[in-house]
């Protein structure tokens, strides 16, 4: 039986058609739906290296205030569909929160943008890191 899932996103187009199954699957379970986002720490892109600290933590609070307006359109999305939705937004590697934030769940369902090739290469797949170390079910949905 499927209680509990959770659901991973970026907030990107190809993390959409996830969410619809997700949204899906807690319904017709009559599961819980967990959001999480993960943030990734800011990284100086100057030339030198070095921003000021205030600079630093607006750059923080800005992607937080965006993170939580995303986070909150998805978890009214899910309420409107009566799904039980709670929504976390984490800090770190994201396939680490990942599948830390899905340890005590029956399903772990994440978009994946579906690169190939040199692409994938170089910029990673968080999808299939987290489908290699997940100590649950994963379902991973391509966008769109």
């Amino acid at each position: 039986m499927i209680r509990r899932i959770v659901y991973a996103t970026d907030f990107s187009k190809a993390s959409q058609r996830a969410f619809t199954k997700a949204l899906e699957l807690a319904k017709a379970n009559r599961a819980a739906l967990q959001v999480v986002h993960v943030m990734s720490p800011v990284v100086p892109m100057t030339g030198d290296g070095y921003i000021t600290p205030s600079t630093f933590e607006a750059l923080e609070r800005s992607g937080r205030a965006w993170a939580q307006k995303q986070m909150g359109r998805l978890l009214d999305k899910a309420r409107a569909a009566r799904v039980k939705v709670d929504g976390k937004v984490l800090e770190g590697l994201a396939h680490e929160q990942i599948v830390r934030a899905a340890r005590s769940a029956d399903l772990l369902v994440l978009g994946t943008h579906g690169r190939t090739g040199v692409a994938r290469f170089f910029l990673g797949s968080v999808a299939g890191r987290v489908a290699a170390t997940a100590k649950v079910p994963v379902l991973t949905v391509r966008g769109g």
